[in-house]
């Protein structure tokens, strides 16, 4: 069964300075040690968590589009994150998937921050992304979607080969405050339980200009909630290999999700 090669980079963002973040993060994907297939960033990874998005937004043939188009074809790796893109003349917490190819393929934030006034600026995204790579399925969320569970559960199907579960891996990408540190690592525990499937939290570190202090806690975690990765306060590039065998076999040793309810999401 195929193997996946995955880096998370956790960072301490430049308050809204597109070039810095950008230049900063190129030299930290140069850097890395060895071969990856998928590189993660932080949530809003080229301005920080801001509530400013007429000043900061582009649009989706903008600078930090045409600058992933390019990393990833010279480093021939996918690359993830989100940024402030501008739309229809609405603004969108959006990550992206950006493939060496230059295809592409986009999530809206579903759960927008209202604690920090997130959905008075931003509209609200309605559709999962779930992408495949090398035989993996991956669910791609941003930040305070990890508090709604319902969003992001596995929704299993009957196939000619059994019961199958919607993804493999989930992933959240953030600007998570270190206030609630707690919650965050609680929380990630709790999908990968849930939902049989690994799961990887990428946040940053740092202050940002409104004095919130992140402190990381990027963590990869296995389905049966084993840390197999985690970092708090400091700046770091970690890259690991998922092996989708050991995926199979919890799923197949323990078949919890062949009992789980079915279910509907509508928006």
């Amino acid at each position: 069964m195929s193997s996946l090669i995955i880096t998370t980079i956790q960072a301490d963002l430049k308050w809204e300075n597109k070039a810095a973040n950008l230049s900063m993060f190129e030299n930290k994907i140069k850097s890395i040690d060895g071969k990856s297939q998928i590189v993660i960033l932080p949530e809003m990874f080229t301005t920080g968590f801001s509530m400013n998005p007429s000043s900061l937004a582009e649009d989706m043939n903008g600078t930090t589009l045409n600058w992933m188009k390019r990393v990833c074809r010279e480093n021939k790796i996918i690359l993830t994150g989100s940024i402030i893109i501008k739309e229809n003349n609405q603004y969108f917490n959006r990550l992206i998937w950006m493939m060496p190819n230059a295809e592409y393929y986009f999530y809206d934030k579903r759960h927008l921050f209202a604690y920090a006034e997130e959905d008075k600026y931003y509209h609200s995204g309605n559709k999962r992304l779930i992408t495949s790579v090398n035989g993996w399925k991956i669910n791609l969320q941003i930040c305070y979607d990890l508090r709604f569970p319902v969003w992001g559960r596995q929704q299993i199907s009957e196939t000619e080969n059994g019961m199958e579960p919607e993804y493999d891996i989930l992933i959240y990408v953030a600007n998570w405050p270190a206030k609630r540190r707690n919650a965050w690592k609680t929380l990630l525990c709790a999908r990968a339980i849930e939902n049989q499937c690994y799961v990887i939290g990428v946040n940053r570190v740092g202050m940002d200009y409104n004095h919130h202090q992140y402190s990381g806690n990027t963590m990869i975690i296995d389905p049966l909630g084993e840390i197999l990765y985690h970092k708090e306060e400091e700046e770091d590039i970690n890259t690991i290999t998922l092996n989708k065998k050991d995926l199979s076999n919890i799923r197949i040793s323990l078949p919890f999700l062949s009992d789980a309810d079915s279910f509907n999401i509508h928006n």
